[in-house]
């Protein structure tokens, strides 16, 4: 583990320096990594080329590949996302709550950040730009683990933002870049608990299960998106259709695109057609219960589902979908098939919408909306280090705030306890 260490060892001295240093110097660091990224954006997209070269020649898939590319606007978003943080109140020093101790005492609960953070992503090297600006932001020192397939496109940003996090006042390895990329380097990442504070994970099943049966570091488990919507019976079709293209088709690689359909066997008939035609002209591969190929004529381009369907991320242009009997069923699938993360009911019923909204255990409950919209960026936090589908600490976005703790400071003048 000696790599890993000493990466740790360096973090831990940069979290201490890095509470030594204002808003003003924080604030700087971000609006001038902003406008490197737009000054750099051909040398990015250059090395960026080569992951995408190579992970066409590996068979990287559709969903990876989109994933992995770094396109003038999005290298754009980076640096808005910066530029927003930027912006933002710091939440460091923050007095969240105090009161007086009835011997005199003053106790104050102070916002803090949470030390080093191990980030561990698969494919997307924007989140190298994303979760070092919230990590600098929140005064947090970071050390990022990206996938072998975008390592060219992770080495060049995080040279880039350290070379001008350095020339204006940021501490020495603030943020570090795993540069090697042999796998067994994740495991002594996730047990380097001598060092690094907290370890967020952002990509597959795999990934989580193989953290949670080895880390000895606390995790907050994000991005898994296994997302349903429920088109209830009294839903608007016309409004229902659009949304439902939107949240499969927009961008079908990332974790808040739907991956089932969930229909009220009492509108399937009305809706039924008309959708399978929209989505088979946007290239959806469809995966339908039994009951709901024979309302579409069990035609041949559309699949029939198997269990297996039900209860799978596909990241692709794939979608199931199945009929339930009413808003209960649909609740008690959604809790027992999804990942927490990002679920939506279409309805113009208002105690069904309240029922779902209640009761189904995800991090974002939608009503009449696409689930496009789970992320840091939409929600106003300026981006996110990812989507936490846990109850502990924090839950949904993370944004700045949500990579903060908290101390206690009493104040004394000579009290001591009876």
């Amino acid at each position: 583990m000696s790599y890993i260490n000493e990466l740790g060892k360096k973090a831990k001295i940069a979290s201490r320096e890095l509470i030594k240093i204002g808003t003003k110097t924080k604030n700087d660091v971000l609006f001038a990594i902003a406008d490197e990224l737009i000054a750099k954006k051909e040398e990015i997209k250059a090395a960026n080329k080569i992951d995408l070269e190579n992970g066409e020649k590996n068979g990287i898939s559709f969903a990876l590949l989109d994933r992995m590319t770094l396109t003038d606007g999005r290298i754009e978003g980076m640096a808005q996302s910066l530029r927003e943080m930027a912006m933002f109140p710091d939440p460091i020093g923050e007095i969240v709550t105090g009161w007086n101790h009835k011997n005199g005492m003053s106790i104050a609960k102070k916002r803090v950040p949470l030390g080093v953070i191990g980030m561990i992503y698969e494919s997307r090297p924007n989140v190298t730009v994303d979760a070092a600006g919230l990590a600098i932001k929140s005064s947090n020192a970071i050390i990022l683990r990206g996938s072998e397939d975008a390592l060219n496109s992770n080495i060049y940003l995080s040279k880039l933002l350290n070379r001008v996090a350095n020339a204006h006042g940021l501490p020495e390895n603030a943020v570090q870049l795993v540069e090697k990329p042999e796998r067994e380097l994740v495991k002594d990442l996730i047990r380097a608990d001598k060092f690094i504070d907290v370890i967020i994970p952002r990509g597959g099943k795999g990934l989580k299960r193989f953290i949670i049966e080895n880390a000895t570091i606390p995790m907050i488990e994000t991005g898994a998106g296994i997302c349903h919507i429920f088109v209830d019976e009294t839903a608007d079709i016309k409004q229902a259709l659009p949304i439902i293209q939107n949240a499969k088709v927009q961008r079908p690689s990332v974790c808040n695109a739907i991956e089932t359909a969930l229909i009220h066997e009492n509108i399937a008939k009305a809706i039924l057609p008309e959708l399978t035609e929209m989505l088979l002209k946007d290239n959806v591969e469809l995966r339908y219960s039994k009951e709901a190929l024979e309302i579409v004529g069990n035609r041949t381009d559309v699949k029939l589902a198997t269990e297996e369907d039900f209860g799978t991320e596909y990241l692709d242009l794939i979608m199931s979908l199945k009929l339930v009997k009413n808003v209960d069923e649909a609740i008690e699938y959604i809790n027992l098939h999804g990942t927490h993360h990002s679920d939506s009911i279409l309805t113009r019923s208002i105690e069904n919408a309240e029922k779902f909204l209640n009761e189904v255990d995800s991090a974002n409950v939608y009503l009449n909306a696409s689930t496009r919209f789970s992320d840091g960026g939409e929600f106003g936090f300026g981006g996110e280090i990812g989507i936490s589908t846990q109850k502990l600490h924090a839950r949904g976005p993370m944004g700045i705030r949500e990579l903060t703790t908290t101390k206690y400071v009493i104040r004394g003048e000579g009290q001591i306890r009876e």
